[in-house]
């Protein structure tokens, strides 16, 4: 998983300093992936990033952990970790992360983007999840080689997200994005790794559906699908390593 879907996903982000790890064997670690180990972990909290209602200052948690190059046990003892995690109900202190890569060895350049991604969600400007593309038609220019295109995007609560593509003779395409009804001609085109860029990245399909251009001409189908894949390619991977939109992740 990204670490936008996991940060979006947990309900507590903290850093720890590991002070004990236990290798779990046996019945205790039945289900463990081939290369990893199964540990049970326990840290002190340096920092609570997000968790509604704190946690205490020493936690634990089980963590399946890849062996090292040499098959070796790794060790986790003095390890400075981020932790994206649930509490375990009635049992005070007790973690359960929410996905085997939710540790994630800390780095100070990791936290200010977990930091930026949770700071991004819980704004109020936060953009809203995409769902799906609507309609979206292409008008040509007056001149060879000049147009613009329209998509207009489906969001969870119906929120209005447009993209805009347009084309000049002898100049790059520009794509943009808008949040509002209406389209914003000094809007951009989202920077990588912010939360627009991953709402857009991890949800948008590989191609227009095929009833999005329905109403167009042929012509204008086909340019439209050209500036979609423009605006695919200015996005890149999303960094999921399988993706649910049908692109490469």
């Amino acid at each position: 998983m990204d670490l936008t879907d996991l940060a979006l996903a947990a309900r507590i982000s903290a850093i720890v300093t590991v002070h004990d790890a236990t290798h779990l064997k046996d019945a205790d670690a039945a289900g463990v992936a081939p290369g990893y180990a199964r540990f049970y972990v326990e840290g002190d909290v340096d920092a609570l990033i997000a968790g509604a209602g704190g946690i205490p200052a020493t936690v634990s948690w089980v963590a399946d952990v890849p062996m090292t190059a040499a098959n070796r046990l790794p060790k986790l003892k003095k390890q400075k970790l981020i932790l994206l995690a649930r509490a375990v109900p009635q049992k005070p202190g007790t973690l359960q992360l929410i996905a085997k890569t939710a540790q994630l060895p800390w780095s100070p350049e990791l936290e200010q983007r977990l930091r930026t991604i949770l700071s991004d969600a819980n704004a109020a400007s936060a953009p809203p999840v995409v769902t799906g593309i609507g309609h979206a038609f292409h008008v040509a220019g007056s001149i060879p080689g000049e147009g613009e295109t329209q998509i207009f995007l489906k969001t969870a609560d119906s929120r209005p997200v447009s993209i805009n593509v347009q084309r000049h003779p002898g100049e790059d395409p520009r794509w943009t994005v808008s949040l509002g009804e209406i389209v914003d001609d000094a809007a951009a085109a989202p920077k990588r790794d912010t939360l627009l860029w991953y709402r857009l990245a991890c949800a948008l399909p590989a191609t227009l559906p095929a009833d999005s251009v329905a109403d167009q001409a042929p012509d204008d189908a086909q340019a439209a699908q050209a500036d979609y894949k423009t605006v695919l390619d200015g996005l890149g991977s999303c960094g999921r390593s399988t993706a649910a939109n049908g692109r490469p992740g």
